[in-house]
């Protein structure tokens, strides 16, 4: 397995993991998420994986089958009158095909994003977990990742 930024090529790969990302999440919140979907469309995805302020990455084998990928937003608030001027990379999204879990496909992900944060001088990278998903908020603390803020609602 190799991560590496993704390439057009990967489109389709990319396409069938967003859908179990959201399946995940319509199982969980079928009141938010329809299902089953992708957030991105092909041509959606041309333009992010061009854009270096979006980096993806993929996870792929040997004949480039797309076994999981992380999606990356740059994100700085500059000039605010409370926040510093930080710079931090936020995980969109990350998915590990559900065939491909539990071989550290994940882990090697996450730390080809960690390396990449440090090399570009991010202070830090962030992410939003959902209660639905009990198994990626432990992953993610198994990478080392706290509770920064918490979400809240009450549904009417």
């Amino acid at each position: 397995m190799n991560v590496r930024r993704a390439e057009l090529r990967d489109i389709p790969g990319i396409l069938n993991l967003l859908v179990q990302v959201d399946m995940v999440h319509h199982e969980g919140r079928p009141d938010l998420f329809k299902g089953p979907a992708t957030k991105y469309n092909a041509e959606e995805l041309k333009d992010i994986i061009a854009d270096d302020k979006t980096p993806v990455f993929v996870c792929v084998d040997d004949n480039d089958f797309v076994a999981g990928h992380a999606f990356c937003i740059e994100k700085q608030v500059l000039g605010d009158s409370v926040l510093t001027d930080i710079k931090t990379l936020y995980i969109d999204d990350i998915c590990v095909d559900e065939d491909h879990r539990r071989m550290n496909i994940g882990t090697m992900i996450f730390e080809h994003v960690r390396a990449y944060a440090k090399a570009h001088d991010f202070y830090n990278i962030t992410l939003n977990v959902w209660e639905c998903n009990p198994g990626a908020g432990k992953f993610y603390e198994s990478l080392g990742f706290k509770p920064q803020k918490t979400c809240m609602e009450t549904i009417l």
